[in-house]
């Protein structure tokens, strides 16, 4: 019985010594990321029957147990995803808000100051002074909005980088996750069913940092190993064998940085919105969804300022008598062909109309059949054309530009695509293409008079340029209007006048030669009225007046907003988007700091629970050690009774 006894003793001593030596090492990795708390599995050993019942024979640590719960585990990668996610849209949101928002870095100060000018030349429009500092601050205006362009192609560029950087981080973690997955495959086939809990800790633990950068699912496999997917189910690490990801050029936007996927040597494009999570797709959601779309937004009022400022001026003339140029210049939609494309076809675009521009790109995908081209906001199809109507030029409803494609020598097939961008460059290619302060077109070309002989009450109104047309080659000729007979009919004699008599409404617009006009009153038979061409007009600052009136004029968005009213538009859709982030990113941390809590709440070490563990097995050792000491003292008793 005594050596029973012993025996018993020993496998308790080796029982509360295993139990030491997991508390221990609970308490030494405390403060190790990803460790899961280890405690022994104890279980007593057969019972031997003596006749006179079943007595035990000790107890047996059968295993060592991680605490781990893979439903929470679970619950942690998908917060930690998301949260990692949000926090760095809403950190690069941040950039562009602190840049639209600046009170005195934007672009409304400037703005501002450009049109306080122009008034400056229409209260004095033959002061050269005024004239040049109308120059100066509208070369201000020019560089401001360069500066907002290249900052945010500086955003771009760092984001290309940080796309590159979180690419490299991927590839790494998939690389260690698959060596892990290849130790414990071969220490569980050398020990099975006693699984290596501190390298299974290390898989976990890069598997959670990975989900930092990319959203992941996990399939664990009956060797120990756990397969690791990403996107839309492409494969990251099978066994002990990876994939690579590649950050390589978009097909269509050499700008712009995309992530492709290597595997066996193949490369293939991902679909980029299925990268979902993680720093990577906060980036590339920020991209699409941020990015693009406020340097689109400030393009088109670019765009639309050089436009409608041209057409304003255009209509105007310069101090030496000439009629007015161009003000700025302007840039041109950005079409690229895809990189992939077959065919050599080349497609073009124009604006047509900048109030109907959208701050939307375009995509036009051939199928073999028709151009289908998408709005790649919301990637929904606009409309299809033939190669044919495609080769004549379409309007493209409702957006502001025309596309025309130029065939070339290879046909193009179905897969081929080009981007179009009609706004994206507007704000880094304005140009001022005025130096000279003379040529500032602040008088209109034209003056009415009434004729001082005249008996009736008719008055002529100023003549203006009509709008939005080419102008007459006539504009300018000399044309004198003389009331018939009764006087319900004139006759206009000059270059350029209608022949015959015409019917006469007082107030009703009379339009020759490119210019408009009206008559009210009631003027008799031999009343005449003239609109010659507006010599001497140093003085005359009509036109630079309707400049001014662009400041708060309606010219942007479909008529529903002026240059700040666009601005302030962009400012509100980037503060929103940030707001929005700010207050998401804020939630989602806070949920992942309950379920990390939750998850820790079972596999994390608690130095209490641990202390106190401790002391259990180390009584338990002590009382081992004294039935050690008992079952010795039987025994020698029994040796003295022998002899």
């Amino acid at each position: 019985m005594g050596t029973g006894i012993y025996g018993i003793g020993v496998s308790a001593l080796r029982a509360a010594q295993a139990g030491i030596a997991a508390t221990s090492h609970n308490i030494a990795n405390v403060n190790t990321p990803g460790y899961s708390r280890q405690e022994i599995i104890q279980t007593a050993e057969q019972p031997q029957n003596t006749g006179s019942g079943f007595f035990g024979q000790g107890a047996d640590v059968t295993t060592v147990l991680r605490r781990y719960d893979q439903f929470l585990g679970a619950q942690v990668l998908e917060a930690q995803t998301q949260s990692s996610n949000l926090n760095s849209r809403y950190e690069l949101s941040q950039q562009l808000s602190n840049l639209f928002g600046d009170s005195s870095g934007g672009l409304t100060p400037t703005l501002q100051d450009f049109f306080s000018n122009v008034n400056g030349v229409a209260n004095a429009p033959e002061s050269v002074a005024a004239r040049q500092g109308m120059i100066g601050s509208a070369q201000s205006l020019v560089n401001r909005l360069h500066a907002l362009d290249q900052r945010m192609t500086q955003i771009r560029d760092g984001l290309n980088g940080q796309i590159q950087n979180s690419v490299s981080s991927v590839n790494s973690y998939a690389k260690q996750i698959a060596s892990l997955n290849e130790n414990i495959v071969q220490l569980q086939a050398q020990s099975p069913g006693q699984p290596p809990n501190d390298l299974l800790d290390q898989r976990d633990q890069l598997i959670n940092q990975l989900s930092q950068e990319i959203r992941v699912s996990t399939v664990k496999q009956p060797d120990g190993s756990v397969d690791v997917f990403i996107g839309s189910g492409q494969s990251l690490v099978v066994g002990n064998r990876t994939s690579t990801l590649q950050a390589v050029a978009s097909t269509t936007d050499p700008t712009a940085l995309e992530v492709a996927y290597l595997n066996n040597g193949n490369v293939s494009r991902i679909q980029q919105s299925a990268l979902q999570g993680g720093n990577l797709g906060g980036y590339l959601d920020f991209r699409q969804n941020e990015l693009d779309p406020a340097q689109n937004a400030l393009g088109r009022i670019a765009l639309g300022l050089a436009d409608t400022f041209n057409q304003q001026h255009q209509q105007g003339m310069d101090l030496k008598g000439a009629l007015g140029g161009s003000f700025f210049s302007s840039g041109v939609p950005r079409v690229t062909s895809s990189t992939s494309n077959v065919g050599d076809a080349v497609l073009g675009s124009t604006i047509t109309s900048t109030t109907a521009l959208t701050g939307h790109d375009y995509s036009v995908q051939f199928d073999g059949a028709n151009y289908n081209v998408y709005d790649t906001s919301n990637n929904t199809l606009m409309q299809s054309f033939t190669t044919a109507q495609m080769t004549a030029g379409q309007t493209l409803t409702g957006t502001g530009i025309t596309l025309q494609l130029t065939p070339g020598m290879v046909a193009n097939v179905a897969g081929d695509s080009f981007l179009v961008r009609p706004t994206v460059a507007g704000g880094g290619s304005i140009a001022l293409s005025i130096t000279d302060p003379n040529k500032i077109a602040a008088a209109s070309p034209i003056r009415s008079n009434t004729a001082t002989a005249n008996v009736g009450t008719g008055v002529i109104g100023a003549a203006t340029v009509v709008p939005g047309l080419p102008l007459n080659v006539n504009l300018q000729q000399p044309i004198t209007i003389t009331f018939d007979n009764p006087p319900t009919t004139y006759t206009a004699t000059g270059t350029g006048a209608p022949v015959g008599s015409q019917p006469y409404t007082a107030g009703a617009a009379i339009t020759i030669n490119g210019w408009t006009t009206q008559i009210t009153g009631t003027p008799v038979a031999g009343d005449s009225f003239t609109v010659t061409p507006n010599t001497n007009a140093t003085t005359d600052g009509s036109n630079i007046l309707k400049l001014a009136q662009l400041q708060t004029t309606n010219t942007m968005v479909n008529g529903t907003a002026s240059y700040q009213g666009a601005y302030g538009q962009l400012i509100s859709q980037v503060g929103t988007q940030t707001r929005e982030l700010e207050v998401t990113s804020k939630a989602q941390t806070s949920m992942l700091a309950q379920v990390t809590r939750s998850f820790q709440a079972v596999s994390g070490v608690n130095l209490d629970e641990e202390a106190a563990n401790l002391l259990k097995y180390q009584q338990a050792y002590q009382a081992a050690a004294k039935s050690m000491s008992i079952a010795q003292s039987m025994f020698d008793s029994l040796l003295q009774l022998g002899g």
